[in-house]
């Protein structure tokens, strides 16, 4: 299996040479993808923490989506991001015997403000077609918002190596384009009532 050492891609791009911004990427994954980057007793995550320099927090709860927060460099989050790509790959394509037995696509679904959606489809849907066509990944960006958020799913599917180019011409993106007005965070199995009264609390 390729390593995701050097997976980052072609030094020179503007989000490379700009280490000092902070990212923040938001990914909603399922029970076993979890599973997957958390690793017996927590291990895996703590090497990608360790790895990639990126703080890394998974929401709690018993629902089956869960949000796994990224917070650092652009370059660390590219680098997290990369580790849990090739991660997935092993053990979605992976059989008991942890020989694969052949790339099996990789899934990730990013959680964007609905008003960095539209520079990221631009105009007649442009931008997202460019991204598809220059990354060989597959990119949809989902017509409704999560429930009781302001926020769309980003799906974005392939191979490792195409996600992480895909993911890092996203960044570039919506670090360009700011979220408009106030963003409401999706959380997995909540409540709009539940919403409602953390809201409340916060403002209080």
């Amino acid at each position: 299996m390729a390593s995701p050492d050097g997976a980052s891609g072609v030094g020179g791009s503007p989000e490379e040479t700009e280490l000092s911004i902070t990212l923040t990427l938001r990914m909603l994954m399922h029970g076993k993808e979890i599973g997957s980057i958390i690793g017996k007793k927590g291990e895996t995550v703590k090497r990608i923490r360790e790895q990639s320099s990126a703080r890394i927090t998974i929401s709690e709860g018993s629902c089956p989506e869960r949000i796994t927060t990224i917070t650092g460099s652009t370059d660390a989050v590219f680098r997290a991001v990369s580790m849990i790509a090739f991660k997935l790959e092993e053990d979605l394509g992976a059989g008991g015997d942890g020989v694969s037995a052949g790339r099996a696509p990789v899934t990730l679904r990013l959680v964007i403000p609905a008003s960095q959606c539209g520079s990221l489809i631009g105009k007649a849907g442009a931008k997202i077609r460019e991204i598809r066509e220059s990354t060989g990944a597959q990119v949809q960006v989902a017509g409704d918002l999560l429930p009781n958020s302001t926020e769309r799913a980003v799906t974005v599917s392939g191979v490792p190596d195409t996600i992480i180019q895909c993911v890092r011409q996203i960044c570039a993106v919506i670090l360009e384009s700011p979220p408009k007005g106030a963003t409401i965070p999706y959380h997995p199995g909540l409540s709009l009532g539940t919403i409602l009264l953390s809201a409340n609390q916060v403002r209080g």
